[in-house]
């Protein structure tokens, strides 16, 4: 579990070389640089947070706020330090941030055999309201779409 060695804070540019090993590590078709960056510098809905461990990037999570919804982006975590609780902070704040930003529900995309990232977004009150047909380029395969209120 985490304690008192991991800050939640905003993404900066200077976080990209972790950030971007942790996005590699984690998926097969890894995001950009570039694309970070224009999250980061250019995307006004963009919301990009890193957890530090011990002053180290260690996860960080990415998403978008229109109207009132919350889009999780992007969600990972350093594979040697995983089953944490770095993913369940890093949505905590998420979800607290979207609430309090008027948001009434989040909503995501997995891919359906992606059973740890499932089982956390399940017991974050998450449920599959549909299915994106190939979704995933690198492999056709189809995603599920998550939802979950976050005004109850």
């Amino acid at each position: 579990m985490t304690g008192d060695s991991v800050a939640i804070e905003p993404m900066t540019v200077a976080d990209l070389p972790r950030v971007l090993a942790i996005e590699r590590m984690s998926f097969k078709t890894p995001w950009t640089e570039a694309n970070f960056r224009h999250e980061i510098e250019e995307n006004p809905l963009a919301w990009n947070l890193v957890a530090r461990e011990d002053g180290n990037v260690a996860a960080f999570a990415c998403a978008y706020l229109v109207a009132d919804e919350m889009m999780i982006n992007d969600l990972a975590v350093d594979p040697s330090r995983r089953r944490r609780g770095l993913a369940s902070a890093l949505l905590t704040r998420l979800m607290a941030g979207g609430r309090a930003r008027g948001c009434a529900r989040a909503t995501l995309e997995v891919r359906p055999g992606n059973g740890p990232a499932r089982a956390l977004y399940e017991a974050f009150g998450f449920s599959v309201v549909g299915h994106r047909p190939g979704y995933y380029a690198d492999t056709g395969e189809d995603a599920l779409l998550l939802t979950c209120a976050l005004n109850a």
